[in-house]
């Protein structure tokens, strides 16, 4: 799927389309998770493909649930299936024609454009890293490349819904102080003491604290557990899964 807001070439991947087998049935683009190398290899290749791009040609990013963007050019490009040399949940570019993505399975992916100053980023947005703060990173390592918050076009791509993400209270507590008290409506508390957070509707209300126009935030309303047979989900699988990935190429 893709969002209207970016005319760039991008893409937010689902678990459909590939050559991987068992529990990582069909598209699994997660190199870690043990899956068979050479069958990873191909489905980053049919990505690639529709991407028009080289498999041994993208940037992507190595996550630890952190708040560290990095800003890569073709140097960083990397060969599908080797150890990324540096840890980064974002990657953020001004090079044109070098794919960059990030990686999820319940976690929001950002995908951020500014076509007037070519600049993109891919943001791997966890509780954690958006509690870090990443995307004020993010916008931050694009604003080095030229980008303004007024001209960016943001997509927030499939990720767990308000419906399925629930949590403890370490949660909403980091997101109230991420934000700055600027919560209301994004937590549901229920009686058992849990509370059920919408994280996309949290990062998409972060940049528009950073400046970003509420016009130009593109929310995706797929919620990759409920939706389970098309999108990886960590939660649903109980971590036996594969990743999808949120990719973007400036032209």
């Amino acid at each position: 799927m893709s969002s209207t807001l970016i005319k760039a070439r991008h893409a937010f991947t689902t678990r459909l389309g590939g050559v991987s087998r068992g529990p990582f049935l069909s598209l699994n683009l997660g190199s870690n998770r043990g899956d068979e190398p050479g069958a990873v290899r191909e489905n980053y290749r049919r990505v690639c493909a529709l991407m028009g791009a080289d498999i041994d040609g993208c940037a992507v990013t190595k996550q630890v649930h952190g708040n560290v963007v990095r800003t890569v050019t073709r140097a960083d490009r990397h060969i599908c299936m080797s150890p990324v040399p540096y840890e980064a949940d974002g990657i953020a570019t001004g090079e044109r024609g070098l794919p960059i993505m990030c990686f999820t399975a319940d976690c929001v992916p950002v995908l951020l454009w500014d076509g007037e100053n070519s600049a993109a980023a891919a943001v791997h947005c966890g509780w954690r890293s958006s509690a870090g703060d990443i995307l004020k990173n993010a916008l931050e390592k694009m604003a080095a490349l030229g980008a303004r918050p007024e001209n960016l076009r943001a997509a927030i791509g499939p990720a767990i819904g308000r419906c399925c993400f629930e949590t403890d209270d370490d949660v909403p507590a980091a997101l109230d102080n991420y934000l700055g008290g600027d919560t209301a409506g994004l937590f549901d508390r229920r009686a058992d003491g849990k509370s059920l957070v919408d994280l996309r509707a949290a990062n998409a209300r972060r940049l528009m604290q950073l400046g970003v126009r509420p016009e130009n935030i593109d929310v995706s309303e797929e919620c990759t557990m409920c939706s389970h047979d098309k999108y990886w989900s960590h939660r649903y699988t109980k971590g036996e899964r594969g990743s999808q990935a949120a990719v973007i190429v400036l032209d």
